[in-house]
């Protein structure tokens, strides 16, 4: 028997801010929210434990230092990559430098908190 990751919590500034940000750019929608102001994400009509992990925004007041240590990698499921850029930055994604070469098949980039995640080149069929 093996585990499964079911959700990853985010802990940030302004969970309604990157709760909103990251629903556009996954496609989901609100699950849920605590007595703590953390907000839940997740697949339309999965819910938690389904196949996609969802995401928990936690609020923090904690200052971030350096570069994340995990991070999320995203694919694009209906577009190419380069449509999937320009769509990720209008969400207010922004390029984010790691130091990466130049010659990476993938674009680093930020959430509206500076969080790091990457965009790959290959698209996946939606689930």
């Amino acid at each position: 028997m093996a585990c499964r990751i079911s959700e990853l919590v985010i802990d940030c500034a302004d969970p309604e801010r990157l709760a909103a940000f990251w629903s556009e750019v996954l496609g989901y929608v609100e699950i849920g929210r605590e007595g703590d102001g953390s907000i839940e994400i997740g697949p339309p009509g999965a819910g938690s434990g389904g196949p996609r992990p969802t995401l928990v925004l936690s609020p923090s007041s904690d200052p971030r230092n350096g570069k994340l240590r995990l991070h999320i990698d995203v694919n694009p499921t209906d577009r190419d990559q380069d449509a999937e850029l320009e769509r990720l930055l209008a969400l207010g994604a922004r390029p984010a430098d790691v130091g990466q070469t130049g010659a990476e098949s993938w674009h680093t980039l930020a959430d509206p908190e500076g969080n790091e995640f990457c965009l790959l080149r290959s698209r996946l069929q939606p689930l």
